[in-house]
């Protein structure tokens, strides 16, 4: 063998083999922004591949995705819209599961105004009432499912205020634009506790359960980071956070 290519072997035999790093897109449901953060974060540095994440309604997500978004992984608010995708054929087959049960809060960002069972929504004293738009977030639904158990759909019809996903909708709560509306659980709660104000945990029976599942999109196909992703969202470090946001797994 020639000195050079001598050289050149034992340099390579040097090196160390490192795993090629890729980034992935993901698009996720807005209710589950903390819990992806720091699940993100965790995974990086396990992995060394770099989540790119783009936030917002369900239905909206859904829509970009059907309009062309380069999204790779989608994890939703609801197990509809990822079956939907896969009956259209835009999902990896197999690759659907449910990553978190997530759980409807009724909230203020005042302390002591929402009672542990959520008789101010009868009471009617509030001038307005904060939800998710119900056609593009599973919350917003679920909200409407609430209202409509209790019998106050009619009555608290001109007080409800719209966001657009659900992080709008703990926005209007937060800033005081709206007294109190029904939020996601893991946007107000972290290990084991309310983190502020005060709130009603509505009962599961009174709305059809979230289950928020995920799959990898077929752009995602090829890509060694989604299914990385995807395992990790599977394993007990990521299900440690979920947990801690008041969510199921």
């Amino acid at each position: 063998m020639h000195p050079v290519h001598r050289f050149c072997t034992a340099l390579l035999l040097c090196l160390p083999l490192t795993a090629v790093a890729d980034d992935v897109q993901v698009a996720v449901a807005a209710n589950f922004t903390a819990p992806i953060k720091e699940i993100a974060e965790a995974f990086e540095k396990e992995t060394g591949h770099r989540v790119v994440t783009s936030l917002g309604p369900t239905g909206g997500l859904y829509t970009q995705i059907k309009n062309g978004a380069p999204f790779e992984v989608f994890l939703s608010a609801d197990d509809g819209t990822p079956a939907k995708l896969e009956s259209e054929g835009e999902i990896v087959p197999g690759s659907r599961f449910t990553y978190a049960i997530g759980k409807l809060v009724l909230w203020s960002a005042q302390p002591g105004y929402v009672d542990e069972q959520g008789e101010v929504l009868k009471k009617n004293d509030f001038k307005h009432l904060s939800i998710a738009n119900p056609k593009t977030a599973p919350y917003g639904l679920a909200a409407t499912q609430v209202l409509d158990k209790l019998g106050l759909s009619e009555n608290v019809r001109p007080k409800l205020v719209e966001g657009g996903n659900i992080t709008q909708a703990y926005q209007f709560v937060a800033t005081g634009n709206a007294e109190l509306g029904f939020v996601a659980l893991s946007q107000v709660y972290k290990d084991g506790e309310i983190t502020g104000g005060s709130a009603w945990r509505v009962p599961d029976a009174m709305y059809e359960p979230i289950r928020q599942d995920a799959v990898i999109l077929k752009k995602g196909a090829d890509n060694p980071a989604a299914q990385a992703l995807v395992d990790y969202l599977k394993g007990p470090q990521a299900a440690k956070v979920i947990a801690a946001y008041g969510y199921e797994n």
